[in-house]
């Protein structure tokens, strides 16, 4: 397995992640988010402008830009006088791309049964102690963390932080299975056994 390189939120946005991004800044305006929720609500019987603008309690022209907004940005389908639906999968789409710019996201591609461990690039839960896959956990984190030397618990604890809440119990988990070393005081840590290549 080769390493990746370290992924970054500063790089250059992609054309699907910046889409992304404007998909949740538009559904942050309080009236959108409501005709969608609306459109979402009536399924595939849908809504016209006047039942939605009747429903949310807008003027007709409000409520119009709100939709012609949530079709351009792949939220809804229709159009003018006709019937508007919600499209949640434009929702899906965007928290995939989303997901896709996790730094860990690279690496968890090639590490298939610890998928389950994670959300939204996220280590959400351990493997039970006893798991062949606990070690395979460390593997990964360790890939993350792409050791070059020694560092302190300070800027090991802040590479974790970037995939997990549980800091220290990663932490300890990748000392215990020796894909991390750590100096007997404690406070300096290094890269552990050697990481497979293939």
């Amino acid at each position: 397995m080769r390493r990746a390189a370290r992924s970054s939120y500063a790089g250059a946005m992609s054309v699907p992640a910046a889409r992304a991004a404007d998909v949740l800044a538009q559904l942050s305006s309080p009236t959108k988010l409501l005709a969608l929720a609306e459109l979402t609500r009536r399924g595939e019987q849908g809504a016209t402008l006047a039942e939605l603008s009747y429903a949310l309690d807008l003027p007709l022209p409000k409520t119009g830009d709100a939709c012609a907004r949530l079709v351009a940005l792949g939220l809804a389908t229709g159009t003018g006088d006709g019937v508007y639906r919600a499209r949640p999968e434009g929702l899906r789409e965007a928290a995939a791309a989303v997901d896709r710019l996790q730094p860990i996201a690279p690496l968890l591609a090639g590490y298939p049964r610890l998928r389950p461990y994670f959300s939204h690039g996220r280590l959400t839960s351990m493997p039970p102690t006893l798991s062949d896959r606990t070690p395979l956990l460390g593997e990964l984190l360790a890939r993350f963390l792409d050791l070059d030397g020694l560092h302190d618990e300070d800027e090991i604890n802040h590479r974790l932080a970037e995939v997990t809440d549980d800091v220290a119990g990663v932490r300890r988990m990748m000392v215990d299975t020796g894909w991390l070393e750590r100096d007997r005081a404690g406070t300096t840590y290094g890269p552990g056994r050697a990481l497979p290549v293939g």
